[in-house]
């Protein structure tokens, strides 16, 4: 094993400013996956589960949503919430059972509801209700990215060291281009959260700008379908 002093986000503005591969880029057609922007997690200050990484993540992932959906892109948002019994949150759920644990986001709860400041279209996006880290796992994701014929997954939301992570090794597995904005997604500590975009930009997906991905957005031009 290689050994460095240097610290995570060192490895990854190291690894930033000399990649060692070109970028996958960008397919033919993304979907834009915004993985669990609810108050658990992005509400400071009213629940000790939240964090945030860039304080304009939120209107940066707006930005990228409104651009998709006026391309006739997809656009994706998760959440979890479980039942009253938290059954359905596994053993993953099992490890804490105080108010702040993952199985006491309950349907219908503050905790379970998207930060009010999103811009969702609930008429047009895809609305998910996810019990796991990858969005991929038990649910249509994969339905939809077929039915829309994606060859691209780009990702936004939280933790970068744990849902994002999950959807991206899964996304790539599945044989998709993989974008991670690097703006747009966010987690409780600086560690964690750069050793993981050093980790997805030198194994598994492309982290860049987010004003790449707006760039992106704003010259795609629509197949006819």
């Amino acid at each position: 094993m290689e050994m460095s002093s240097l610290t995570a986000r060192q490895l990854y503005e190291l690894a930033k400013a000399n990649p060692t591969r070109k970028r996958f880029g960008f397919g033919s057609r993304p979907m834009l996956i915004n993985i669990d922007l609810q108050c658990a997690y992005t509400s400071l200050g009213e629940f000790v589960s939240a964090y945030e990484t860039d304080p304009r993540q939120l209107e940066y992932i707006n930005t990228l949503s409104n651009l998709a959906r006026s391309k006739g892109l997809p656009v994706t948002w998760t959440y979890v919430a479980y039942m009253e019994s938290g059954e359905d949150c596994g053993v993953w759920g099992t490890r804490t059972n105080t108010p702040d644990s993952l199985q006491n986001i309950k349907v219908g709860s503050r905790r379970a509801e998207f930060d009010p400041r999103l811009e969702i279209d609930h008429v047009k996006d895809i609305v998910m209700n996810k019990r796991m880290a990858s969005p991929f796992h038990e649910t249509n994701l994969q339905s939809l990215m077929v039915w829309h014929q994606c060859d691209t997954v780009v990702l936004t939301g939280g933790s970068t060291s744990g849902c994002v992570r999950a959807c991206v090794v899964d996304a790539i597995s599945r044989g998709y281009r993989v974008i991670v904005p690097e703006e747009c997604v966010a987690d409780k500590h600086e560690s964690p959260h750069f050793a993981n975009l050093y980790d997805i930009s030198v194994k598994y997906g492309d982290v860049i700008p987010v004003a790449d991905a707006i760039a992106w957005y704003e010259a795609y031009q629509p197949e006819v379908r």
